[in-house]
């Protein structure tokens, strides 16, 4: 049992980055340890799933308070765009929790595929809450530009991001520092 130790070891080192995580801290930590739930006896196995899982649950449901409060707060399609886009980038944080390599491949391939489907529905909300104000006899010239801002801009696309090493080469990172050009004549 390596994930035991008189400092808790491996499990204190997820307990405590998982609390710090869920109230919005930090991004998922690489330096983490490995997670091998098979070093651990079967309660404490389940309670570390309860762990991931609660610490999940609390910074998504976290994330869905911003979007509301920021797609509520938009005073255009621009400020509503910027809110999706905004509203990824807290996703990705999550998604990474949830695809960290320190967790065992089937316990991560499970917490994708929860988050992937939550994704999904709360992109299929905010539609189904547009047909909702439709029924309600909002302006429709709005309703159409927030069916555009939410067609172009979807919550879905996380899914489909690949990692940024894996990207093709015109992708790049803006904040990194440029690179030496060599040219040849």
């Amino acid at each position: 049992m390596t994930g035991l130790w008189s400092s808790g070891g491996t499990y204190r080192a997820w307990a405590d980055f998982l609390e710090r995580w869920a109230r919005g801290g930090p991004e998922a930590d690489a330096a983490l340890p490995p997670l091998v739930l098979a070093d651990f006896p079967a309660d404490t196995r389940e309670r570390i799933r309860v762990r991931i899982t609660e610490a999940l649950t609390r910074r998504l449901q976290g994330w869905s308070d911003a979007l509301t409060a920021a797609l509520n707060a938009a005073p255009d399609e621009f400020g509503a765009g910027r809110a999706l886009a905004q509203a990824r980038t807290g996703l990705r944080a999550v998604r990474a929790l949830a695809e960290h390599p320190g967790l065992d491949e089937e316990f991560r391939a499970k917490l994708t595929d929860v988050l992937d489907a939550q994704i999904r529905r709360s992109q299929a909300d905010l539609e189904h809450e547009l047909g909702r104000l439709a029924a309600l006899d909002a302006d429709p010239a709005w309703l159409e530009e927030r069916r555009r801002t939410l067609r172009d801009n979807p919550l879905t696309a996380v899914i489909a991001e690949t990692a940024p090493a894996a990207r093709d080469g015109w992708s790049y990172d803006p904040a990194a520092a440029p690179r030496r050009r060599i040219v040849r004549g």
